[in-house]
């Protein structure tokens, strides 16, 4: 078992090489939730986007001369890998990463253009880009860097947890993202051995919950993913033996969030707090904003946005439903008669109930609409639900059939 002394090894050994990473209140979700205070340890301002280079650095440092001089190889989703290719070229270290081939691909340029790693894409998921890395290990002689089940990388991460007691002395409770165990054994051990009244809450997705499950089973679970996640960070089907160990033992809670609310808490951590968090970095935030934290009411509470390093296309994407489900953006049909200047009036109507064209179809011969007819598809930008009826509501009183899509 890692203790609070290896911890505290790991932060001497780390000082000179990475900053503490800020820690801000945040006005708008302490006003938002029955929280005392919400705080965000910001793990996504680290040099490699996330919390995991604690971990690979404080294991890089551990290495005997003749180990570094194999290499090592390890298997990531992308967080990890960047954090060990990025310290291994600072030490001269050869570093071979293997990714899942779905791996976001700003995470595997980052790893193998801007850090200097080689890189092989191998299976779909986390479990079997780590076979093929083992296959490789065996075949090549290298020194495996394990993204979580190693416990000089628990005593890396561990160091958040020594951090959020010096930038937030009166803490009550802790949200911790969890996919293998790594980050939460670390920090939890940093915590209840500093003060055993402070509260650690782990954060799954639901379609993979692995931790959670093998805790309800009191053993080890393998689960099959129920489904793509956008917390790909954080999509292990098992977790590891040690983190385990050290979860059983300090963990007080771990719950899930599904992927709307995922999506929504990136959304919300972009707009309100100027953040950017990839899926498994703002489970936490999508836990406590949906009550699944509900031992944080009235509580000082701390939220780990555990990386930021999220595509930019995913992001779009988020971006646009967040806006559609908000009601800020929103898609009508309108069946309006096929004379001259209907689109002008049209047009000239939606101006006037100040809604913001965004795109415009006009079709006569594809649609459903009678001859003499015409059906016009339009994407407005409006200011939420009430507005879009009301904008609705003058349309239909013009005679016109209107109908969301």
């Amino acid at each position: 078992m890692v203790t609070l002394q290896d911890i505290q090894a790991a932060r001497e050994r780390l000082r000179t090489a990475l900053r503490p990473t800020p820690c801000p209140a945040s006005d708008y979700f302490t006003e938002k939730t029955d929280c005392a205070v919400v705080y965000f340890k910001l793990e996504n301002l680290q040099r490699t986007g996330a919390f995991k280079e604690r971990g690979a650095l404080n294991k890089l440092l551990t290495l005997t001369e003749e180990e570094k001089r194999r290499g090592v190889i390890a298997a990531s989703a992308g967080n990890h890998a960047q954090g060990v290719a990025y310290h291994a070229r600072r030490l001269g270290i050869r570093a071979t990463i293997v990714m899942p081939e779905r791996t976001p691909l700003i995470k595997v340029t980052r790893t193998r253009d801007d850090y200097g790693a080689r890189v092989v894409l191998k299976g779909a998921n986390y479990d079997e880009a780590y076979a093929e890395a083992l296959r490789i290990q065996a075949a090549e002689n290298l020194v495996f860097v394990h993204p979580f089940n190693d416990p000089h990388v628990i005593a890396g991460q561990g160091t958040i947890g020594l951090e959020l007691l010096e930038q937030c002395p009166d803490l009550e409770l802790v949200i911790v993202p969890v996919g293998g165990g790594g980050l939460i054994s670390g920090v939890a051990v940093a915590l209840k051995e500093s003060n055993p009244r402070i509260q650690v809450v782990g954060v799954q997705a639901s379609t993979i919950a692995s931790m959670k499950a093998s805790l309800d089973a009191g053993k080890r679970t393998e689960l099959t993913a129920a489904g793509t996640t956008i917390a790909d960070g954080i999509a292990v089907k098992i977790p590891g033996e040690l983190p385990f160990e050290h979860v059983r033992k300090y963990v007080d809670a771990v719950v899930t969030v599904d992927e709307e609310e995922i999506a929504a808490a990136i959304l919300m951590l972009l707009e309100q707090e100027k953040s950017v968090a990839e899926g498994a970095g703002a489970t936490g935030l999508a836990a406590l904003i949906n009550g699944r934290v509900p031992q944080a009411k009235g509580k000082r509470v701390a939220i780990i946005i555990g990386g930021g390093n999220i595509d930019m296309n995913v992001i779009s994407r988020i971006i646009e439903r967040g806006l559609v489900k908000a009601g800020r953006l929103v898609q009508l049909e309108v069946r309006l008669p096929d004379r001259p200047g209907m689109l002008a009036r049209l047009t000239t109507q939606i101006a006037e109930m100040r809604a913001n064209v965004v795109d415009l179809h006009h079709d006569r011969a594809f649609s459903k609409a009678g001859l003499g007819e015409a059906t016009v598809e339009v994407m407005l930008e409006t200011t939420g639900h009430a507005h879009i009826q009301e904008l609705m509501t003058a349309l239909e009183s013009q005679g016109w059939q209107v109908a969301r899509t």
